[in-house]
């Protein structure tokens, strides 16, 4: 037990330092990172809900989906990167509808795809976009710590029992309130603050940084898995240790979007319309 966690401990700060200075470096670093989380994300999914073994066809096209939007992304083509995906999706529906595939298989293009996306679009290669990485890291990584330990100090009605039976309401709490005082230092830290909006924005990703905490435990639930896969040492899989992280930047990178569209002004990079001054 000792050395599994000494293995854990040197595994997480092995990761931590690689994360943050693709974070730190930016540009060609951070979106290789990106990639492979991408890269990696997919190939757990097929794993556990057994695309490889059940659809081979479907999951050949999945790769080849995933390997030319991370391409796009990686090589600074991000404005096809996402009509790339959409369609890749829609094909990917299509064939399960039509040809009797596995409904799995657009999820997985879907949940990978947006990873890649989202990550590079909200980093960027601008100060903004480290001083966004390093709040969404905040957000995210305050929401699991502090879940976790207000979860076992206080206990209480379960958050979701048939999905994941530890999980409390008042680990959810106490997780969502710690996300939004570290996001707001963060942010603080980098700008002036200016109303409520980033503590509001803090607020709705740490949510959907539980959501996407409790959607990874849904599927490998549904498939009777205990870790995405054993990629890393102590800690299990990618998907074990990024599912947080990707909701809470598919949710970040969407309201941008979103924000993009109304107000005409598409070229503005992600991280400005979050968190910039």
């Amino acid at each position: 037990m000792q050395s599994e966690l000494k293995l854990r401990i040197l595994s997480g700060i092995v990761l931590a330092v690689v994360v943050l200075a693709a974070t730190w470096f930016g540009g060609i670093a951070f979106r290789i990172l990106s990639a492979a989380i991408a890269l990696l994300v997919y190939y757990e999914w097929s794993t556990i809900t057994r695309l490889a073994e059940t659809d081979f066809r479907g999951n050949a096209f999945g790769w080849l989906s995933v390997v030319l939007v991370s391409g796009l992304v990686l090589f600074g083509f991000d404005e096809f990167a996402l009509p790339l995906l959409i369609g890749a999706v829609v094909i990917g529906i299509v064939y399960a509808l039509g040809l009797k595939g596995s409904g799995w298989l657009a999820g997985g293009i879907a949940y990978s795809g947006l990873t890649v996306i989202s990550l590079a679009a909200i980093r960027g290669d601008t100060a903004h976009g480290f001083a966004a990485m390093l709040f969404l890291f905040a957000v995210v990584w305050a929401t699991d710590i502090l879940a976790y330990f207000v979860g076992r100090a206080i206990g209480g009605p379960k958050l979701a029992p048939p999905i994941s039976p530890g999980k409390t309401w008042s680990g959810a709490i106490g997780g969502t309130i710690a996300a939004v005082i570290a996001g707001t230092l963060v942010h603080m830290a980098f700008f002036s603050l200016n109303g409520l909006w980033v503590p509001v924005i803090a607020l709705v990703l740490s949510v959907f940084s539980q959501i996407g905490d409790l959607f990874e435990s849904f599927i490998k639930r549904r498939f009777g898995v205990k870790d995405s896969s054993r990629l890393i040492p102590g800690h299990g899989g990618v998907m074990d240790r990024v599912d947080g992280l990707v909701f809470a930047c598919f949710a970040a990178f969407l309201i941008a979007l979103g924000d993009a569209i109304v107000s005409g002004t598409a070229n503005t990079p992600a991280s400005v319309f979050l968190f910039g001054p």
